[in-house]
């Protein structure tokens, strides 16, 4: 297998890679990262330095999403999708976690010695705090 199994060149200094969908050829820079900086009003050249892209790279991808409005648009949007889906799943897996973590009683099974003590100190600690909360 070898990267042109991966890469494909779909216009002049565009390329679509599998793992990755629309780049700048020569990066991993995706079209739709540079989307959405152009929609939140950066001008074209100050994005093309903070991404170190020469002018012809920064042209071929205005160009190219010029070109492709339409179909361009779309495909962005569905990457805007699924990322926010994306991250919908894992802050909901992130809070079941903490849940799971707080209804926890007493301290973690399988703690060294030394851990044991220190969870002892903790304990300690945030009874003191809430001792002098309630004060």
């Amino acid at each position: 297998m070898d990267q042109s199994d991966f890469i494909v060149e779909v216009a002049p200094g565009i390329v679509r890679r599998k793992d990755r969908g629309l780049c700048v050829a020569g990066s991993r820079i995706t079209l739709y990262f540079i989307m959405d900086f152009l929609k939140a009003g950066w001008p074209a050249h100050l994005l093309r330095d903070q991404l170190l892209l020469t002018e012809e790279e920064m042209q071929n991808v205005l160009n190219y999403i010029e070109a492709n409005h339409e179909s361009f648009e779309a495909e962005y949007e569905e990457v805007v999708r699924q990322c926010a889906e994306r991250e919908r799943y894992y802050r909901a897996r992130q809070e079941e976690l903490q849940k799971r973590l707080a209804e926890r009683p007493g301290s973690p099974p399988n703690l060294s010695p030394e851990q044991a003590a220190a969870w002892a100190r903790l304990k300690a600690l945030r009874k003191q705090r809430e001792q002098e909360k309630a004060a």
